[in-house]
């Protein structure tokens, strides 16, 4: 009984800083909040979205930097996740709440087959674009190893990671998080 608590203990520590490193770069003194398996880091605090671009599972190419100006929710997710299916009509109902505020969201279909995930997508009605990542390449730009699905990053105005979910998320908690980010006046010209 010990070691598991031993364990699940480690286990949070490492999520943890895990999650931080993602708020910060490393000569910086950390201002970020963890709560959970949730990070929250402070405007100054936050470090640079990681370049994210690549094919849509509905086809064509997607660059996150087109949607500099906007808040961006990104979302990994798998069919073979059951979180994933849990939460996914709570994330396009935050799409839907708040897409007129400047927010866009887009997700990130990790280790899952073309077929599935586009089945997955159509069988809960997500309308948000999101990217086709079978290697998980940019879960991991994002320190978001695939074993973390569901994980939920919400980025700036500025493109920079505010908040990190290492769980799945319901609308009632993400979009006070999104609606709080968005209120948050951009850096003139983009630079903080």
């Amino acid at each position: 009984m010990l070691t598991r608590r031993l364990a699940a203990a480690l286990l949070a520590a490492v999520t943890a800083g895990t999650a931080l490193a993602g708020c910060t770069s490393g000569s910086e003194e950390s201002r970020c909040a963890a709560d959970g398996l949730t990070v929250t880091c402070a405007p100054d605090q936050r470090s640079t979205t990681p370049k994210v671009s690549g094919e849509l599972l509905t086809g064509g190419s997607y660059d996150i930097a087109r949607d500099r100006g906007q808040v961006v929710v990104v979302n990994f997710w798998g069919s073979w996740c059951a979180p994933c299916r849990a939460e996914a009509d709570d994330l396009e109902g935050t799409y839907q709440a708040t897409k007129g505020d400047g927010v866009t969201f887009l997700g990130i279909n990790v280790q899952d087959s073309k077929d599935k995930a586009t089945a997955f997508e159509e069988s809960y009605g997500v309308t948000y674009p999101s990217l086709f990542d079978p290697s998980s390449r940019q879960a991991l730009n994002f320190d978001i190893p695939p074993n973390s699905t569901p994980a939920t990053v919400v980025l700036d105005r500025d493109g920079r990671v505010a908040v990190v979910i290492r769980r799945a998320v319901t609308q009632d908690e993400l979009r006070p998080i999104v609606a709080k980010i968005a209120a948050e006046k951009p850096a003139p010209n983009g630079s903080r």
